[in-house]
C-alpha cells in the first residue's frame, strides 16, 4: 500500500470522498483477509466489502465517497482507517480532510477553559525531592508537563518523551514502540482511557478533541475503550516495562491529584529487588540505593 498513498496534492474538491475511494480501490482483498474472486473488474475493494469491514452501510459509504455526507463521526473514521489498514500519517490526513470538509477548525476554540500546560514551581520542587525516582506531572489529557531526571532515563529510551509536548495517550495508542515497551499494554491502555473518560467532564472540549483524534489515529483500540463506561480509573497499579538499557522492570505507581490545576503527580517505584537494582544502575548509582516496595497488585 505504501506506493499508493494519497498525497495532499492529489485530492479533488471532494477531498474526503476522493481519499476514501482512492484507498478503497488501492487495497487488495488479500490485504484485508478477503478471497480474490476470478470475476473482479478492479483489484481493489468493493464498496460492500469495505462497508462490511468497517461496520457501516453501503449507502452511507457511498454518500461519503460522493461528497453528499461530509460529517462522519470519529468512530466511523476510525473504523474505516482500521479496515483500510491506514498508517498513522494517513490517519492524520484523513482526520484533517474531515475537519476541513466540515468547515471546522482542528484547534480548540479560544473560549474553551484553560488547560494547564505548565507545573507550578512548588510542584517542580517536589519533583526535585523525589529524585532519582521516576516521577512526572501530567494534565487531564495526559500531556507530560514536568518530570524527574529519573523519569527521563526510564521513559526517554522507549520514545515516550519524543513529542513536544509528550502525551501518554498518544504514545501508548499511536507509537509502535509502546507495545514492545509495555508488556501489559492492554492494562496500561485501559487505565489511561479510564482516567480520560471518568476524571473530567465528558464534554470538556480538550477531551472531546483528543478522543476524536485518537478514535481516528488509533481506531478501535481507543474508540472501544472510550465507549466502555464500565472501566474505572485506578490511582495505584503496576506496569511491566521492557527497557532497552535496564531490561525487564516491574514498577508500582501512585497517583496524587492536584485538583486546582487539573493535574496529577505520578510516582513510579520498584516492585522487586531486581527492578530496584536495575533503576539504580540506570541512574548511575550503586545498587541498594532504591528499595523495592513490594509485589504489584
Amino acid at each position: 500500500m505504501s506506493d499508493n498513498k494519497v498525497s495532499e496534492n492529489k485530492v479533488s474538491a471532494n477531498e474526503l470522498g476522493t481519499f476514501l475511494r482512492t484507498w478503497r480501490e488501492a487495497v487488495s482483498p488479500a490485504e484485508v483477509g478477503l478471497p480474490t474472486g476470478p470475476r473482479r473488474r478492479t483489484p481493489g475493494l468493493r464498496r460492500a466489502e469495505l462497508a462490511t469491514l468497517a461496520g457501516i452501510s453501503v449507502e452511507y459509504l457511498t454518500r461519503l465517497e460522493q461528497g453528499r455526507d461530509r460529517h462522519p463521526s470519529a468512530q466511523v473514521l476510525g473504523a474505516l482507517a482500521d479496515a483500510l489498514n491506514l498508517s498513522l500519517v494517513d490517519r492524520m490526513l484523513l482526520r484533517r480532510l474531515t475537519k476541513e470538509a466540515d468547515g471546522g477548525d482542528p484547534l480548540i476554540c479560544a473560549a474553551a477553559p484553560s488547560l494547564g500546560r505548565t507545573a507550578r514551581p512548588t510542584v517542580r520542587a517536589v519533583l526535585d525531592h523525589l529524585e532519582p525516582a521516576p516521577a512526572l506531572v501530567v494534565n487531564w489529557i495526559g500531556d507530560v508537563l514536568a518530570h524527574t531526571a529519573g523519569y527521563e532515563r526510564l521513559a526517554g529510551p522507549i520514545g515516550l518523551l519524543d513529542d513536544d509536548p509528550p502525551n501518554l495517550l498518544r504514545y501508548v495508542f499511536t507509537d509502535e514502540r509502546a507495545r514492545g515497551a509495555y508488556r501489559d499494554w492492554d492494562r496500561v491502555a485501559d487505565d489511561l482511557v479510564a482516567q480520560l473518560r471518568h476524571e473530567v467532564p465528558l464534554r470538556d472540549p480538550y477531551v472531546v478533541e483528543l478522543a476524536d483524534e485518537l478514535s481516528v489515529t488509533a481506531g478501535a483500540d481507543f474508540a472501544d475503550r472510550f465507549a466502555d463506561l464500565a472501566v474505572t480509573p485506578r490511582r495505584t497499579g503496576s506496569q511491566r516495562i521492557e527497557h532497552p538499557e535496564a531490561g525487564s522492570l516491574r514498577l508500582l505507581h501512585e497517583t496524587f491529584a492536584l485538583p486546582d490545576e487539573g493535574q496529577r503527580v505520578i510516582v513510579h517505584l520498584p516492585a522487586d529487588d531486581a527492578t530496584a537494582a536495575a533503576l539504580d544502575r540506570l541512574n548511575g548509582r550503586r545498587p541498594g540505593a532504591l528499595r523495592a516496595v513490594g509485589e504489584a497488585g
